[in-house]
């Protein structure tokens, strides 16, 4: 039978010695895991980790200049509060690959999220356009922010609405083209209203059930056109009344009466909108809207003021609370990703508008927060 063994010379003879099978397995094992360690380091994998980024108090100065500045209109002191919005931060994104270390490193901790990268990214893409489309979004975020801002203070904007994008499948999909310029609508049997608001189109098809009959005035290629079709019933789950064009809209602010500048840079996206328009409120409102208070959040904001979901709520959380929060406002849709991910000492409160955004704030400065919406109501609520 064969054996494993070594030879040793000693006082000139030759002898050989008998080595333990077991201690060459032993051996092969170790090197194996060393090769197995030395691969998680190195391989690169196709995931992402998520963690909280920095946040920013949107009443700050930024090195002595305002994060926010308003000409045209008169702004007051905000007091010692703060409405800080929020971010992350994302290691493995395109161009920038993790290993299974770090993967490892962001399953242990709860302040992480460890995804793979094509639920966030599109395969192959430009790390350099996705910079710009950030950029974009954030641009866009703050011309939102200002038009709802504006609005709830009472301010009336004239706006152009034009068709975008068309949804498949509906009725006006046949009816109406991209590039169209809404100026009226008037339902089946009722009167003629002339559009210069999204809120003025949002209202009456609030007040239409699906399938009524509308019959919209817009510009087409210059020309001044007549369409008439049957509106759309609302999405599955959205308990919003009344009825859809059934198109995408964008929405361009022909002027605004008072100049909202925004000193902010290398932070991209568009959740920090909600957060921009609280900030526009406090500093063109007397009084203290915070009461002293660390207030976080992260919403999107729709021109007409409703508040949109984001991503990456749970990190956000974390880096409120890490950051001095008290109080974190989460947006309705986000609900079901934050129950369960609130770390402990920090409160949240839910809410699908401005209005509802400017009231939660004011009910936690003046001490009645307790009434506040919970995210377990919104979602007992949908269910």
């Amino acid at each position: 039978m064969a054996s494993s063994g070594r030879v040793q010379v000693h006082n000139g003879r030759v002898r050989a010695r008998r080595v333990d099978p077991g201690m060459v397995i032993f051996g092969g094992s170790a090197v194996l895991l060393m090769l197995a360690l030395a691969l998680m380091v190195v391989l690169p994998l196709p995931w992402m980790i998520r963690s909280p980024g920095p946040t920013l108090d949107t009443l700050s100065d930024v090195e002595g200049e305002s994060l926010i500045s308003i000409e045209g209109a008169d702004t007051y002191a905000t007091g010692d509060g703060q409405l800080r919005l929020t971010t992350i931060s994302v290691t493995g994104g395109p161009g920038r690959n993790i290993t299974l270390f770090d993967a490892v490193g962001g399953w242990l901790r709860p302040d992480r999220a460890v995804l793979p990268r094509e639920l966030v990214y599109q395969e192959d893409q430009d790390p350099d356009e996705l910079s710009d489309f950030q950029v974009a979004q954030m641009n866009a975020s703050q011309e939102f922010a200002t038009a709802a801002a504006l609005q709830e203070l009472g301010y009336e904007l004239d706006m152009t609405l034009t068709v975008a994008e068309l949804m498949p499948g509906l009725p006006a999909e046949e009816a109406l083209e991209v590039e169209d310029v809404l100026t009226s609508i008037r339902p089946a049997g009722g009167e003629k209203t002339e559009l210069s608001t999204f809120g003025q189109l949002i209202a009456v098809l609030a007040a239409q059930p699906p399938g009524t009959g509308v019959e919209l005035e817009v510009v087409r290629a210059d020309t001044p056109t007549t369409v008439t079709f049957e509106t759309s019933p609302r999405p599955e789950g959205d308990d919003e009344p009344g009825s859809l064009l059934g198109v995408w809209l964008s929405t361009e602010v022909e002027e605004f009466p008072v100049e909202i500048s925004f000193d902010i840079d290398q932070i991209g996206g568009p959740s920090a909108g909600m957060m921009f328009a609280l900030a526009i409120v406090d500093l063109m409102t007397p009084g203290e809207l915070t009461g002293g208070i660390k207030i976080a959040g992260s919403g999107t904001m729709s021109i007409d003021g409703r508040v949109g979901p984001i991503g990456g709520i749970q990190q956000k959380l974390h880096g409120a609370l890490r950051d001095g929060a008290t109080w974190f406002l989460v947006a309705e849709a986000n609900c079901a990703e934050a129950i369960g991910n609130v770390p402990e000492g920090l409160k949240t409160a839910a809410v699908g508008t401005l209005g509802e955004a400017v009231a939660a704030v004011e009910a936690i400065a003046d001490g009645t927060a307790s009434a506040l919406t919970s995210c377990e109501t919104v979602l007992a609520q949908d269910a």
